[in-house]
């Protein structure tokens, strides 16, 4: 490659970083400037994983990988061979940043500080030359015969080539830049929302917590499993957050207007439930409901739903009855409802949506329409569910798009 090649990195978030290093480390005799258009640099990486950093994802197999991702699977699955979750956890800990895996394969740096992650990826652009401006924010991106040309709001530049690491955008117009140049782009929509329930006495329960729920979105075939947590809007956790990932379209469709059923026992089936009831009944007739052992319940939910059910907690098992019985495992297992409207978390949104992936060579990240512009990170029709996925898709889409379509 020339020696003077000049690339701009639009974007310093995560891709865009990521991006600028794997370019000037497979090109270190080419200028590569990161621009930024606010005064924050890694913004997502400060907040992520509740100021920890969610780095990636214990999971190690490229096939399994890929199924994380609701929108890319097919092309990820693809882009992992060049860079993975193995070469992501190489790449931090060859820095100084050793990575820890938690109990649901989430890996943080040991120091549970985003700040570590910060501090390594600037001392990677130091150590490398690689230049930072801040509030700039692309006014125009033209291509011309030898390049691209950039218009900021103060200057305009020249470049021989661009990596588009501008982050997603809530509105379809935060993507009309890259769509006059000719890219197609699939509508934005939220993902990884939290499920709003205004009428719902549940909210009483705030900060209770079930390791394992299933949930269904009645009307659809959507349905996931997980951690789930009930908020004072809501609920959330890992159950629902896949919920509104998988779903993001059609609950967009819906106007998050919608119903679930939550199965409490982690998809227990009826039978199954039934009998470990009926053990528990025969063994210790005289407990009381309110101390049942075999259903593991968080106290609170459990006296809740016999609440709701008018079941007296201090009704003795064999005074329960075939009826309550029936009444009570309908509830554990088909719990239903209403949602009317999401939250999203601002600092961390991910949207379902972006360039489209038919516009794109995912084997280089270059563009098939505009040469020599090439694209990293959530501007892609990209998204993966909570977990450190996100940041995966960027750590290996950036790698990609700054080898600039070479081999090495």
């Amino acid at each position: 490659m020339q020696q003077d090649i000049t690339i701009a990195v639009i974007g310093g978030g995560a891709a865009g970083f990521f991006s600028a290093i794997s370019c000037k480390t497979h090109h270190p005799n080419a200028t590569v400037t990161i621009y930024e258009k606010t005064d924050k640099l890694l913004a997502k990486v400060k907040v992520s994983g509740g100021g920890r950093c969610n780095v990636t994802h214990a999971c190690f197999s490229i096939s399994q990988l890929a199924k994380f991702y609701p929108r890319g699977e097919k092309q990820l699955k693809k882009a992992f061979t060049q860079f993975n979750t193995n070469d992501t956890v190489t790449w931090f800990e060859s820095r100084g940043v050793p990575l820890k895996v938690e109990e649901d394969g989430r890996m943080f740096p040991i120091t549970n500080n985003s700040q570590t992650i910060i501090n390594c990826l600037k001392q990677e652009t130091d150590r490398l030359g690689i230049a930072i401006e801040l509030q700039q924010p692309v006014v125009m991106l033209e291509r011309c015969d030898d390049g691209f040309k950039l218009t900021f709001r103060e200057k305009t530049i020249r470049v021989d080539k661009v990596i588009i690491a501008s982050g997603g955008s809530p509105k379809i117009e935060g993507f009309n830049w890259l769509k006059k140049l000719g890219h197609k782009i699939s509508e934005p929509v939220p993902s990884l929302f939290t499920f709003n329930m205004p009428d719902e006495s549940i909210k009483e329960l705030m900060g209770v917590s079930v390791e394992q729920a299933s949930i269904k979105v009645m009307g659809t075939s959507l349905k996931t499993n997980g951690p789930l947590l009930i908020t004072h809007w809501g609920m959330s956790g890992p159950a629902v957050l896949k919920a509104s990932a998988w779903g993001a379209r059609i609950l967009s469709e819906m106007n998050y207007e919608f119903k679930i059923q939550v199965n409490w026992l982690g998809g227990l089936n009826e039978d199954k439930a039934r009998s470990i009831l009926l053990e528990e009944m025969q063994m210790h007739p005289k407990r009381k409901i309110s101390n049942l052992d075999s259903i593991k319940l968080p106290n609170r939910l459990f006296l809740f739903q016999l609440k709701k059910l008018e079941i007296n907690p201090n009704t003795t098992l064999e005074e329960l009855g075939k009826r309550n019985q029936n009444r009570l495992l309908n509830t554990l297992l088909n719990d239903e409802y209403n949602v009317s409207g999401k939250t999203t978390f601002k600092e961390e949104f991910v949207t379902c949506g972006g360039v489209a992936l038919d516009n794109i060579s995912i084997d280089t990240m270059e563009s098939k329409v505009c040469p020599g512009m090439y694209f990293a990170g959530e501007v892609l029709d990209i998204d993966g569910v909570t977990g450190g996925f996100n940041f995966q898709a960027a750590w290996t889409t950036g790698f990609i798009a700054g080898k600039l379509g070479s081999s090495n």
